[in-house]
């Protein structure tokens, strides 16, 4: 006896036809709740999409970013964290990189809501270009893609109060002050006013001393921005 198309056959077996029908239903559901990830792939659309972002793109990205984080409405959370891991182990696109503070209270991937791989981090006492934090970025630009580099001071910067005060310190910390002096000179002994301005000066010394990133502005492949945090609001203000 020949069964039609949606008929169970004696053993409870799906037909042929029945099973490619529920298969590829299935599949369309695992789709729709696996949202910016692909059936088949290890990589979420997210990581592969970062490479084609242009500067100004990857700019409101992070904007956007923060924008969620000062409404406590955090996307990155519900991101498939294993997919994520398995998909950067052998390669990193960050659509972004962020020269901050190393200030405990400036967690760089929750300020802008940004998961595993999106983006390239370099921090520091001060978020100073010493020599070492420049080339970390140019290899962020050269080798890894970003798309705009975010300098970031901000509120209450224990290594720009003491650069202000001058005094002798323990080990190597004076070390910093000779960074952010220049903008000391700049702006005077107002603390709020000298963050602001040395990570002003710092994105601009990125933009004019290192000939990798000078080479990508001008072409207009590469953005630095400098920025300024409020720590008590979560905020993320554009400077320059």
């Amino acid at each position: 006896m020949t069964r039609g198309p949606g008929k169970h056959d004696p053993n409870g077996d799906l037909s042929a036809s029945r099973r490619t029908f529920l298969e590829r239903s299935v599949m369309g559901v695992a789709a729709l709740m696996l949202g910016d990830f692909e059936i088949g792939l290890t990589a979420p659309k997210v990581a592969l999409d970062q490479s084609s972002l242009t500067p100004d793109q990857a700019f409101a990205r992070l904007m956007d970013g923060n924008a969620r984080f000062v409404a406590n409405r955090l996307t990155s959370l519900n991101d498939d964290l294993a997919i994520l891991k398995q998909a950067t182990v052998e390669k990193q696109e960050p659509f972004a990189a962020v020269l901050s503070c190393a200030d405990s209270r400036v967690p760089v991937e929750f300020v802008f809501d940004q998961s595993i791989g999106h983006l390239f981090v370099a921090r520091v006492a001060g978020n100073i270009a010493s020599s070492e934090i420049i080339a970390s970025l140019e290899y962020g630009v050269a080798a890894l893609g970003t798309k705009v580099i975010m300098v970031m001071g901000h509120s209450s910067c224990g290594a720009v109060k003491a650069a202000i005060a001058g005094k002798e310190a323990p080990g190597q910390i004076s070390t910093l002050y000779r960074y952010i002096r220049p903008a000391i000179d700049q702006a005077g002994p107002d603390q709020a006013a000298v963050t602001k301005a040395n990570a002003q000066i710092q994105a601009k010394l990125l933009r004019d001393s290192s000939p990798v990133i000078a080479e990508h502005v001008a072409q207009g492949t590469v953005r630095v921005v400098a920025s300024h945090y409020e720590l008590a609001t979560g905020k993320v203000t554009v400077l320059s």
